[in-house]
Parts: structure tokens; sequence; C-alpha cells
């Protein structure tokens, strides 16, 4: 019965192939989301290994963080760019789960990391989120929990007004475009707590630092940062 199963898994992904997010090939009956070849070959940081990596180097003189981090470096036209497209434009979400349990399994080999309560990701406004259905920064928070220990706090950072697109804007620009969009809702529950707030990619971390700022207002807060991607 078991290899029947086999046989006709083998058939269908035959007649209509799962294609790995990253390279565009075809997935094999034991693969799940990424091939074998990304899984294991993607341009990794190790940035857990770095204390002064180039993310946290981003945030120098700007934020008080405890530790700064990034799964992967990303290149334009490159394989991490067609997975995070996949993951943020087509509905393939299970993409940010995935990555958020390989990050984390980085992230426990950091002591840093290890004392997070609570992961927050970049809130999407109300709007975009209707139209998207899904906040990609959200299903990466939800894998890196399910190995940190820690829990997802949701609807705390909110985006209170619903920016332009970042893309093509200069450092100046987009961080211009980032003031007093967000606020924190419930100080309170986050007082002498570590949080992680996390995104998709990083790239002037204007985003990320208008989010830190809102959050280090709080009383006790230590805030870490961890993103999919570094792009320069």
């Amino acid at each position: 019965m078991q290899l029947l199963r086999t046989y006709l898994a083998d058939f269908v992904s035959l007649i209509f192939p799962q294609l790995c997010p990253a390279c565009h090939a075809g997935l094999m009956a034991n693969e799940d989301i990424l091939c074998t070849d990304c899984l294991y070959n993607l341009p990794y940081t190790n940035f857990h290994q770095q204390a002064d990596n180039i993310v946290a180097r981003q945030f120098w003189g700007k934020l008080n963080i405890e530790a700064a981090y990034a799964l992967y470096y990303f290149n334009k036209g490159g394989k991490v760019q067609n997975m995070v497209h996949q993951f943020k434009y087509n509905g393939m979400h299970r993409i940010g789960n995935l990555l958020g349990n390989i990050a984390a399994k980085q992230l426990i080999q950091n002591p840093v990391f290890n004392t997070v309560d609570y992961i927050i990701p970049v809130p999407l406004h109300k709007k975009r989120l209707k139209t998207r259905g899904y906040n990609q920064s959200t299903c990466f928070a939800e894998g890196l929990a399910d190995k940190l220990n820690a829990t997802v706090e949701l609807d705390n950072l909110i985006r209170t007004i619903a920016t332009q697109t970042q893309t093509h804007k200069s450092r100046f620009a987009r961080f211009q475009n980032m003031q007093e969009v967000f606020a924190v809702a419930r100080p309170k529950v986050l007082e002498d707590k570590h949080v992680l707030l996390v995104d998709d990619i990083v790239t002037t971390g204007s985003t990320l630092e208008a989010c830190g700022i809102e959050l280090l207002k709080v009383p006790g807060l230590k805030l870490s940062i961890a993103t999919i991607a570094y792009a320069e």
C-alpha cells in the first residue's frame, strides 16, 4: 500500500510538478518547499557568529540593540530574490515558516538570542494586509518562535500610516518615509522584556530603525533584530 502511494505521488508530481521557489527546479518526492541543493547552498551569512556583522553595524549610533542578524545575502536576480518574491507576493507563506525554522537553528547557538521573550514582526498597514492576505514577516516570526521558545506578539507594534513603497528611494527618503509611522499599543506587556524585531529584507534599515525607536521607548525593553536577508 505504501509503495502504491509513493508511485501515485511520483505520478502526480510528474504531471503537476512542485518547483523550488529559489531555483525553479522540480522537487523530488522527499523534498518539501526547497530543493536539497538550495537548502544547503543558498548564500548563508553566518551572522549569528559575528557580533559586529554588517546588519549590526547599520544600527550603531541609531538604536541600542543587543544583536542583529540576517539569514541570507540578497543578490538582485539571485535565488534568494526568487524565493522572497514567491513568498511575499505569490502566497507561498510556508516558505516563511521554513526560513524561520532554519534561522532559529542558527540563532539558538548564540546566547543573546536565547533570552528573547517576544518576537514582533514589522507590521503591514491594515489595507495592505487585506490585499496581500498575510504578513510575510509574521510567517517568518512564527517559524522562529517554534525553535526559540518565544512568543509572537501581534497587534502591539502597529503601523498607523500606509506609506509609499520604499523601492527606489534613497536612504534619507526611506527614513523620512518612515517617520511617525509606528506606535506601540500595549507597552506594559513589553516592559523589561527582550524583543526580537523581524522583517523579510534589510537594506538601509530605515523601517527597522523606525520600529526600533518606538519599541525602545518602553521602559527596560531590550531589542534585537533578525531578517531573512541582507541586501547591500
